[in-house]
């Protein structure tokens, strides 16, 4: 069967890929460590799971509109935008099965072929992958660890050309844990002003930090509200992945192109879910206080672990919940580290490479598993650098 060209240009998350290489080396008996795959271990909030069956006995079971339900982009609107410091109407809301038809939709719909989208590197795999999918020239922006993964902004004005239609930011940032800071964005909003050049703020991680920080969002800047794009979702924050649910926050003229969008591929977010979401986001909070308390103390442990093995030198990240190890000391490129880690130390994490040519010298794990089974993994990994 034929394919078409452009599949060629599609990339993949590789972190799946790991996942399915330690099942197999489970399958076959061996004890094996995920510490690739950046899914929290908490199970999902019980006051969230009993709104769905709730939802369920409603008849929540049905098509809903394109862009979601009325009643949950405006829970959505009132209490982002208070978190946020800003006030959204609900039309500028698009309730997504899940937060990555908010890139690929946001992408599809700004970027015609040839436009230049600039993106950060190492990043999340899938900003590359949509940008050439859509016809776009991507375009990395290195993060360096000398800078704490954050941007630097001469790097970022000379990448800017007449042709740069876009600009996507992430913080907390996966993989690193970098996080911008307002003087960053600040920054980053007068170049996207001067330029007119469109922003996909991916915010998944915006309430994963640390250490008192205090997260920003550059919608907030002025001249920035209209030109910006706030990905977000509930993953992450309240531990929803299989629940596949996010949304996007954008001037409602956009927005009414991505539920075009969206009307041309799933139709709408599952109906019951969104009104599990409606819950997770007015009932009680402080769960996602304590699961992201136990990320820091894990995040910790963590980065103390990986400084005692010899090779490796880790940057203490103040959000998400993934260390980036620098393993330029073991002499072994990031490839051959990440498979060495998985076939001989039973533990999996992810190669630098999988978010980029610039996560070379770098391997990537998730501290959203046990304390114990974080303690165990390290073990491994020492005893296996001795």
């Amino acid at each position: 069967m034929h394919i078409a060209n452009r599949i060629q240009r599609l990339g993949t998350e590789t972190s799946f890929v790991v996942l399915q290489r330690a099942r197999e080396l489970e399958a076959q008996g061996k004890d094996i460590i995920h510490l690739e795959i950046g899914e929290p271990d908490f199970d999902t909030a019980p006051n969230i799971i009993r709104a769905a069956k709730e939802a369920l006995d409603q008849g929540f079971t049905h098509y809903g509109p394109a862009p979601g339900l009325p009643e949950f982009r405006k829970v959505i609107a009132e209490v982002e935008g208070k978190r946020r410091s800003m006030e959204f109407d609900f039309s500028e809301v698009v309730v997504c099965p899940g937060a990555k038809p908010v890139m690929f939709y946001a992408i599809m719909a700004a970027v015609d072929p040839g436009d230049e989208v600039i993106y950060p590197n190492p990043g999340f795999p899938i900003y590359e992958s949509c940008i050439e999918l859509a016809g776009g020239i991507a375009v990395p922006l290195v993060l360096k660890e000398e800078k704490g993964f954050r941007f630097d902004i001469e790097d970022l004005k000379s990448l800017i050309t007449a042709k740069t239609r876009m600009l996507i930011i992430n913080s907390p940032q996966n993989p690193t844990g970098g996080i911008l800071t307002l003087e960053d964005l600040k920054a980053i909003a007068e170049l996207a002003v001067k330029h007119d050049i469109i922003v996909l703020s991916d915010e998944i991680y915006g309430r994963v930090v640390y250490d008192g920080f205090v997260n920003h969002t550059i919608a907030a800047l002025p001249g920035m509200r209209e030109r910006t794009i706030i990905l977000d979702g509930f993953s992450k924050t309240y531990a929803m992945t299989g629940w596949r649910l996010g949304f996007g926050i954008m001037p409602a003229e956009f927005a009414a192109v991505c539920a075009k969008l969206q009307t041309n591929v799933p139709s709408c977010a599952t109906s019951f879910v969104q009104r599990a979401g409606m819950e997770a986001l007015t009932g009680p909070q402080e769960w996602v206080d304590t699961v992201v308390a136990e990320f820091k103390r894990r995040r910790d442990f963590i980065v103390d672990a990986l400084n005692d093995i010899p090779g490796f030198k880790c940057h203490k990240p103040l959000g998400a919940f993934y260390v980036f190890p620098n393993i330029t000391g073991t002499g072994l490129d990031s490839r051959t580290i990440a498979d060495k880690i998985l076939y001989e130390g039973n533990v999996a994490c992810l190669s630098g490479t999988s978010f980029g040519k610039y996560g070379e010298n770098y391997i990537r794990f998730s501290y959203a598993n046990s304390i114990e089974n974080i303690e165990k993994a390290m073990g491994r990994i020492k005893t296996l650098f001795a």
